[in-house]
Formats: structure tokens, sequence, C-alpha cells
């Protein structure tokens, strides 16, 4: 039996990058996935396409995290699709970095509310429904800045630190009632996103890196099967580096 077979995962912001690398690493290993997306219908619309090849249940779904209104429409929809939900990775993200003393307000305030409370809204949303199956694997997606900080992403660091606390706080509420909550803190991960950066730059980080190589979106797929998995029933409230020793 594949290890995540019969089981239903939400990836929000899926349609791409690192939530596009989990989606499909789900699908390979049986999981039902429902994944959200923001604007990229074509992107969405194409994954669906690739991700039925497994032979599992999949829907795409236009919302936003940062909603509580949509998060809970959302959670609403996919029990109604696909019966239940086992898994939620909050992947959904932003970036907009600047030094403080040139960061406005709206800058701070859109990270935060995209990055943490987006955690905040679809955790609150699946809650009801894994206190009924008593059980259930939470799976947020933090960042090594968010352990460590960075210049110029003190917004950034700011909302991948809460993730972790959140997380932690998570798992001991929900904990006596099998629901695990973790955290997946990725390092230098290449994506589309990354590729239109300066070659020199990028050369730079993968050498600064004890592994010498940037992740992929794969390597945090991973990890995210293992705690998504009974292979991890005894783990939670924990905080996995996957960042080739980038934090050593």
């Amino acid at each position: 039996m594949k290890l995540l077979e019969g089981k239903t995962a939400i990836i929000t912001g899926g349609s791409r990058g690192i939530g596009k690398g989990i989606a499909l690493v789900f699908a390979e290993y049986g999981a039902n996935v429902a994944f959200t997306y923001s604007s990229s219908v074509d992107s969405a619309l194409e994954l669906e396409k690739e991700l039925k090849t497994f032979g599992v249940k999949v829907k795409s779904y236009k919302s936003n995290a940062a909603s509580y209104s949509e998060s809970q429409k959302l959670i609403d929809d996919v029990l109604i699709d696909f019966d239940s939900i086992d898994i939620l990775i909050n992947n959904a993200g932003i970036t907009k970095d600047n030094l403080l003393m040139r960061m406005g307000e709206e800058d701070f305030d859109k990270v935060i509310e995209v990055n943490l409370k987006s955690v905040f809204n679809m955790t609150k949303a699946v809650q009801r429904t894994m206190l009924k199956q008593r059980k259930g694997s939470i799976i947020n997606m933090s960042s090594v800045v968010g352990v460590k900080g960075n210049a110029g992403q003190s917004n950034y660091a700011a909302s991948k630190a809460g993730i972790i606390g959140f997380s932690k706080s998570i798992a001991l509420e929900l904990g006596s009632r099998n629901i695990r909550s973790n955290v997946i803190a990725p390092g230098f991960i290449e994506t589309e996103m990354t590729s239109s950066l300066n070659e020199e730059t990028v050369d730079s980080w993968r050498s600064s890196i004890p592994l010498k190589r940037g992740g992929s979106p794969k390597d945090i797929a991973n990890a995210c099967v293992f705690l998504a998995s009974d292979l991890s029933s005894y783990i939670t409230g924990q905080t996995l580096n996957v960042d080739g020793g980038m934090l050593t």
C-alpha cells in the first residue's frame, strides 16, 4: 500500500513552486489532492490533469487563504467533494523584501496577512473536521529565515517565526485528539522564482550550503510525506529544517 493511500490533503498555494512539488509527490504516494491557487487558472488546470494520471482524486480551488471567510468556504467545499480531510499543508506565502528603514506599513501588513494569518484561517477552518475524525496532520511551511532572521526580510522573518510559535501551540491544544501539528523550514529551494536570480548570486548561496546545492521542491515534498503519513505518528510540535545543513 502507498504511504498516503486513502488520505485527502489540502495544499494552499499548490499550483506552482514548492506547493506544486508537494502536490505531485503526494499524488504519487496515493493521496487525493485538493489544492488552491490565487490567479493562475491555466497552471492549476494543467496540474490537475497531471495529478489525475496517478489515479487519485484531484480538484483545484480558487481561494485566498488570507481571507477568513474564503478559508471557511474552502473547507466546506472540499468536504463536499472529498468527504474527509486528513492532511492540511499551509504553504501559501509571499515576500515583500526591504530594509526596515524603507519598508512601508502596507508591505509589513500584507506579508503577515498572507503568510501568518492564512495559517490561522485554514487551521481554524479545518479544526472541527479533524476533531470529529479524531485524527489529522497539519504541516505549516516556515523558513530558515523564520528560525535565524535575515537582513531585509523583517516582515517575512516575523511571519515565518510566528508560524513556528502558532504550530507548537496547536500541537499542545489538539494532541489529545490525535491531531498533529508540525513545521517544515525550507532553506534555499530552487524554483521558478529563483531561476530569475543572477547566476553569480545563486552560486554564492550554493557554495555556502554544506551540501553545496540548493534544494528542490521534491526535497520539501518528501519531508511533507513523512510528516503527513503514519510513519511520524508520534511526532508533533516539531520544526524540521530541510536546508542542506544551512542552520548547522
